[in-house]
């Protein structure tokens, strides 16, 4: 095999691949896309959370969700208690932005975490809820903290009555939803929501002083953050790798395909000028000086 065969072969199989990796990395980013367009958080301002709905607290004591509520206003954050990826940047972002404030959880305000995966545990939710309160570092306020779990219908009332749309993917095992919280008066309405995982603590501070006396909050600008495909070791989303992926598989192809042609184009021409002549051809004598 000569070596501009070898050559061409080898451009051949890296063609193929950078193809491969192009289209698979399309499909991923459409089935993203798919997916995101499911998943939603909805400000809905003054709206009444059913109170009637029984979860479990961390201890697996079952009581309704009305009493967490009707002496404080409280912290809602809707997460996955086992979730790896964006989850846990909610609740630390949380807990950073609480822990300056004068208001003092368990004595202005409660925070209830409730995970949205029904296989979640007590054991799982009492391992979260005994990581944050050393994050939060008041001791004392174990009473104003709440990580709860519960069954399906009671997760899927609770967060359509406060606007959160999340899907669940079986091949990942992994729940895909916004990332954000919400403050609720003490009679359980929604009165303030925050996006992402970084809540100013003065606007938060305002917000549950405000909630604290029934008062609902304004619409807020809208950017979500979606707990899905999120590295929480890189603070980046995978779907942006996806795209380079996509971008630099476009890229190798189209700069291959060049080559190929040049190399080929050269290969031509050099060909043409190595063929021998013909025997009894011609020869074309060039007029010396004086002839």
């Amino acid at each position: 095999m000569t070596k501009p065969t070898i050559v061409f072969f080898r451009a051949v199989v890296l063609v193929v691949v950078a193809t491969a990796v192009a289209s698979a990395s399309r499909a991923e980013s459409q089935q993203f896309a798919t997916t995101a367009s499911q998943v939603g958080f909805d400000q809905r301002l003054g709206e009444q959370v059913p109170l009637d709905l029984v979860f479990r607290d961390e201890a697996g004591v079952e009581a309704p969700l009305g009493s967490y509520f009707g002496r404080r206003p409280v912290v809602l954050a809707l997460v996955f208690h086992r979730c790896p990826l964006l989850c846990n940047q909610v609740l630390t972002g949380l807990t950073r932005s609480l822990k300056p404030l004068p208001l003092g959880a368990g004595v202005d305000f409660d925070v209830v975490a409730v995970s949205i995966d029904p296989g979640d545990t007590p054991e799982v939710a009492g391992r979260k809820k005994a990581g944050y309160l050393e994050r939060y570092d008041r001791p004392g306020s174990e009473a104003g903290w709440h990580f709860l779990t519960g069954r399906k219908e009671a997760i899927d009332a609770l967060c359509q009555a406060v606007g959160f749309k999340y899907v669940y993917d079986p091949q990942k095992q992994l729940f895909a939803h916004a990332a954000g919280v919400v403050v609720l008066t003490p009679g359980g309405q929604a009165a303030q929501y925050f996006y992402g995982i970084e809540y100013p603590s003065k606007e938060l501070d305002g917000a549950i002083r405000r909630a604290a006396s029934g008062r609902i909050g304004s619409r807020i600008a809208k950017l979500l953050l979606l707990c899905y495909d999120y590295d929480a070791a890189t603070g980046k989303y995978t779907l942006s790798i996806v795209r380079l992926l996509r971008v630099f598989g476009t890229l190798t192809a189209l700069s291959l395909g060049v080559y190929l042609f040049m190399m080929f184009r050269r290969e031509r021409f050099g060909r043409l000028g190595d063929e021998p002549r013909p025997e009894g051809a011609a020869t074309t004598a060039v007029p010396g000086p004086g002839l």
